[in-house]
């Protein structure tokens, strides 16, 4: 019996499902929050679908795109970073929602999403007893790490609102003061030994307002503090940089996790 139950959890273990935190990890991650921020805007704005119909498309592609990639039996680059790319237009919309639909302040918003995140994480922790990601080889653990993940995004848009917007820094501003932090994060990593993962999932937040506040400032009119791009030439350009990268990856599988998972059996 016993033996029955340890071949059935072996076969719910897969390859781990999520990249290697290389260089080209963190590079994708902010063009995703970038396009996340921009392509939410669009869908909004230039195409006149309205928040509540952007979030019903972008909801029905996210479903659909966890769907493929709950079912991968490991990590593909093309399913997993389109999936993020959904997840941060959808988590981008949710703040959206809450602050322009229902009224809901983004100090509030910011306050409610943190807590989520904790609550998720230590739900996650006490259920699997670690939060790295380099053991995301089980459904339970990959349902944990993609649900952190919305909320990350929810908060990171609500956080750089807040910075960009009610604090009235204007968008450079913000995406320099929340670069300025994950450097410190780094420093605090390499040389004071700050714990690994505390230490990615701090950063993982941060790169949320990090690249919302590059697509702002890229997209938003001159008289908004922007460059004045445009949120369809930003969106364009920072696709087109993550399907680069992506198919690089792919070719190259540089960013393959080298940690010994067991795959789910045939």
């Amino acid at each position: 019996m016993d033996r029955q139950k340890q071949v059935a959890s072996l076969s719910r273990q897969m390859l781990n499902k999520v990249p290697e935190i290389t260089l080209y990890f963190w590079i994708i991650k902010i063009l995703c929050t970038t396009v996340g921020e921009t392509a939410a805007d669009f869908l909004n704005i230039n195409l006149s679908l309205g928040l509540t119909g952007t979030t019903l498309v972008m909801g029905a592609l996210l479903i659909i795109m966890l769907f493929f990639q709950f079912r991968a039996r490991k990590y593909i680059p093309g399913v997993y970073w389109l999936a993020v790319v959904l997840i941060s237009i959808v988590g981008t919309l949710i703040t959206d929602n809450l602050t322009d639909n229902l009224g809901v302040s983004l100090i509030t918003t910011t306050i409610v999403f943190g807590i989520a995140l904790l609550a998720t994480f230590s739900v996650w922790h006490k259920s699997e007893k670690t939060l790295s990601i380099h053991q995301i080889n089980t459904e339970k653990r990959e349902g944990f790490y993609w649900l952190a993940i919305l909320f990350t995004f929810a908060l990171g848009t609500a956080a750089g609102d807040l910075v960009a917007e009610k604090f009235d820094l204007g968008y450079l501003v913000s995406a320099l003061i929340f670069a300025g932090l994950i450097a410190l994060i780094t420093v605090a990593y390499k040389v004071f030994k700050l714990n690994a993962v505390l230490a990615f999932w701090l950063a993982y937040i941060l790169t949320r307002p990090l690249g919302a506040s590059i697509g702002d400032y890229l997209s938003q009119s001159h008289d908004d503090g922007g460059l004045g791009l445009g949120t369809v030439g930003t969106s364009a350009l920072f696709l087109i940089a993550i399907l680069i990268t992506v198919i690089y990856l792919t070719v190259t599988k540089k960013d393959i996790s080298t940690s010994k998972n067991i795959s789910i059996p045939a």
